[in-house]
């Protein structure tokens, strides 16, 4: 074992928690891989992914599965759970999945740690921004407000942007804070806050330190580019890999916040090593908020030599929202972190991976799996 501990990672061989282990493994802790290769994610043939680390030990298993959960976290003292089911689109028809993988692996973990002897000393979990719902908003009548989803007759007249719920007057983004209230607005999001919810609670119950990373969209090579549920970066650049537009929803200028995998991996070391975040849960963005339609034409510039226009479909899906950007105040002030790369610089690094890639192209697998479940207005 390392001087410095040993580690597991749930979910280590895949986009995000790779690059963990690359850092923990460069840093002197032992590391354990815990992935089940989700085919999706992996391809077919569950193939171990080139870029992972040989400097880790990899256990191929399930969260589910409690015997194998159990082996893997044997001598383990630090545990990052960042093994889930990701796609906030797909949550919502395979529902029994999403549940079933990310609520049940997250308690199964949990329930080892309970029923049986270990030396686990920290928890470190992955949530997400999407547990917020809409983001925070100013009204200037009214003041702050904190809106849920946009009606339907609102959005059947393709008035996109947030209307204040006591004026109706347009509303302007504001950065998002911790202690915005909840609406998570699909099963995923609801599976996130599951998961924050259930390590901090244990956490606090066995006197185990346990943080909640609430991640905003992470961008970054390594992104399953032929899974069309991953990250909307993704999406796009497997469109263009193809020779395909992207596909905008609503007239593009929905902002998100995109973050770079390299500033994930730093707000999650920072959150292991240091103290002072322990049972606290903190955003990690960059505090800037960036539109789609600028997404996309980023990429078509640089992949496509601006040859192609995106295409902006003017519909809706139902469960998705308007703006929402980080507020980093809280994980700068108590554990020091500072985004370290702009999207100008990081977008040239995800296109440089991208460049050497194949993908396949089955975004018209989500779209039509949307239309039939009457998804997209």
């Amino acid at each position: 074992m390392s001087e410095r501990g040993k580690v597991l990672v749930t979910g280590g061989a895949g986009f995000i928690g790779s690059y963990l282990v690359d850092a923990l493994v460069e840093r002197g802790y032992g590391v354990r891989v815990f992935d089940s290769l989700e085919p999706q994610v992996h391809g077919e043939g569950r193939q171990v992914p080139e870029y992972l680390s040989p400097g880790a030990e990899l256990v191929i298993g399930d969260v589910r599965d409690r015997s194998a959960l159990k082996a893997a976290l044997a001598g383990i003292d630090i545990v990052f759970h960042y093994a889930a089911a990701v796609g906030v689109a797909q949550s919502m028809y395979e529902i029994h999945r999403y549940v079933e993988a990310n609520t049940l692996g997250g308690a199964t973990l949990l329930d080892i740690l309970a029923e049986e002897s270990h030396h686990v000393r920290k928890l470190i979990v992955a949530s997400s921004m999407s547990i917020y719902g809409e983001g925070k908003y100013g009204c200037d009548t009214c003041g702050v407000a904190y809106p849920q989803l946009r009606s339907d007759e609102q959005l059947r007249q393709r008035q996109w942007e947030m209307r204040c719920p006591s004026c109706d007057e347009e509303m302007r983004p504001l950065p998002t804070d911790e202690d915005k209230p909840l609406h998570p607005t699909s099963i995923y999001a609801v599976t996130k806050r599951d998961h924050e919810e259930m390590f901090l609670c244990f956490g606090r119950a066995y006197g185990i330190p346990a943080v909640a990373l609430r991640f905003f969209n992470v961008y970054g090579p390594r992104q399953a580019l032929s899974n069309p549920y991953t990250g909307v970066a993704a999406i796009f650049s497997s469109r263009l890999l193809n020779g395909q537009p992207p596909v905008i929803f609503e007239d593009g200028l929905q902002s998100r916040d995109f973050v770079h995998v390299s500033d994930i991996v730093r707000a999650s070391l920072l959150a292991m090593e240091s103290e002072k975040g322990d049972h606290e849960v903190f955003n990690v963005g960059t505090g800037r908020p960036l539109t789609i339609a600028a997404i996309g034409q980023a990429l078509i510039d640089e992949l496509a030599g601006g040859q192609i226009e995106p295409q902006i479909v003017g519909k809706y899906r139902r469960g998705d929202i308007r703006h929402c950007f980080a507020d980093i105040g809280k994980i700068t002030d108590k554990l020091g972190f500072v985004p370290q790369v702009k999207f100008e610089d990081g977008v040239s690094d995800l296109i440089s991976w991208v460049r050497e890639q194949e993908a396949a192209d089955r975004f018209h697998l989500v779209d039509r799996e949307l239309k039939e479940k009457d998804l997209i207005v």
